[in-house]
């Protein structure tokens, strides 16, 4: 049974009308929603025709692929759409990650991860079937994400000018992805976020900034310090973002025992096992409080059930270029604003919440807007075949 009192609920149906106005026109658009707003669920469903909010008669049937940056993100996503429509996964909806597909004879929404998509055009370049492709998350600039894009523009522009093409996310770019898709309608959802507080952590002392992969010890150590205050001052579940596993061991081993913190600890990073990440998704079952250590993995897409705090300790890890090596290596950066606002949102997707910033105020305002395209700082060996395999070997 379709959940309409979930649907009803979600705020980006006010502009649906809009945004499938401007694919029944110029084919393609841009689809601004704020974290909590139905963009990543309740879009494709609707695109799909397998819904209407206010009871309305559903639109034309079609198929709906939805690209997201990882693969804890697209599973989520088909789970929570086949939860709207009171279906099983892999019914009206599934989903293809690498190593997994759930989908049926009946799947018109199937929600993939870039990567996968990049395959798929590669071996069929019209998508013969497919009638919307949804890139969520295109703020992120993932190589793959923006080799999609230029192969998808390329097959509108050359094979299938009725494609219909939808740039999403809450916190991009909307000019630029605008003009970059020919002028596109601009399509923006307000509201469906809760009040949320910014509280300024910043260390004590002085912290040296990352090189390489190396992280100051002291940082971590404040972390795990902001992370008891916040467990302290505040109700709720506690989901700290760190740049990477081994920052996660660390502060879970500060952090210590969950009968000493009074919480249990979780870790979520793209090395966990599915059925792990599935668990942090599915929220606590007896009520106990959780801190969450989690990579980026958890910026978009989803939602923690239970978080009301957000601890960001303000770094990432970003693909770099060696040239000394010649090689491709991950990096520790600072974050963006962009990356900021989208972690911060984690807190205030089901009520009121709070996120503490391990940086103080004056730095957040030198901070880069939007993350650094990842075509500007990567190795493009593997975009040159990929382009080379299209068809365009001076793509590079």
């Amino acid at each position: 049974m379709i959940r309409d009192d979930a649907l009803g609920a979600l705020p980006v149906r006010t502009v649906l009308p809009a945004l499938e106005a401007a694919l029944d026109g110029p084919g393609c658009a841009v689809l601004c929603a704020p974290p909590g707003t139905g963009k990543t669920t309740l879009a494709p469903l609707v695109l799909a025709g397998l819904v209407r909010p206010g009871g309305a008669a559903p639109g034309p049937r079609r198929r709906v692929i939805v690209a997201e940056p990882r693969r804890i993100a697209a599973r989520a996503a088909a789970r929570r759409m086949a939860w709207l429509l009171g279906e099983r996964v892999g019914a009206s909806v599934g989903f293809t990650v690498r190593g997994e597909r759930v989908v049926g004879p009946d799947t018109v929404v199937e929600v993939v991860t870039t990567g996968v998509l990049l395959q798929r055009l590669q071996r069929d370049q019209e998508l013969g079937g497919v009638d919307v492709v949804i890139i969520d998350e295109c703020h992120e600039r993932h190589l793959d994400a923006d080799t999609v894009a230029a192969f998808l523009l390329d097959v509108r522009a050359t094979l299938r000018p009725e494609l219909r093409l939808v740039a999403a996310s809450a916190t991009t770019d909307a000019e630029a992805w605008a003009r970059l898709l020919g002028d596109a309608p601009v399509v923006e959802a307000r509201g469906g976020t809760h009040p949320l507080e910014v509280v300024w952590a910043p260390p004590l002392r002085p912290v040296r900034p990352p090189h390489g992969m190396r992280v100051d010890p002291a940082l971590l150590t404040h972390v795990a310090s902001v992370v008891r205050r916040a467990l302290a001052e505040r109700a709720g579940d506690v989901l700290v973002f760190l740049p990477g596993v081994g920052e996660i061991g660390r502060v879970a081993g500060q952090l210590g025992s969950a009968d000493a913190l009074g919480a249990e600890v979780l870790q979520v990073h793209g090395r966990a096992p599915a059925e792990v990440q599935d668990s942090v998704l599915a929220g606590s079952g007896d009520g106990g409080r959780r801190v969450v250590l989690a990579t980026s993995v958890a910026e978009s897409s989803l939602t923690v059930p239970g978080v009301r705090v957000v601890v960001d300790s303000g770094l990432a890890r970003e693909p770099r270029t060696d040239h000394a090596r010649g090689l491709s290596a991950l990096t520790t950066v600072r974050g963006s604003q962009a990356t900021a606002r989208q972690r911060a949102g984690r807190a205030g997707r089901e009520a009121p919440g709070v996120v503490y910033r391990c940086w103080d105020e004056a730095q957040d305002a030198r901070l880069a807007r939007f993350p650094a395209p990842e075509i500007k700082v990567a190795d493009l060996a593997a975009f040159a075949l990929q382009a080379a395999c299209w068809g365009d070997p001076d793509a590079v």
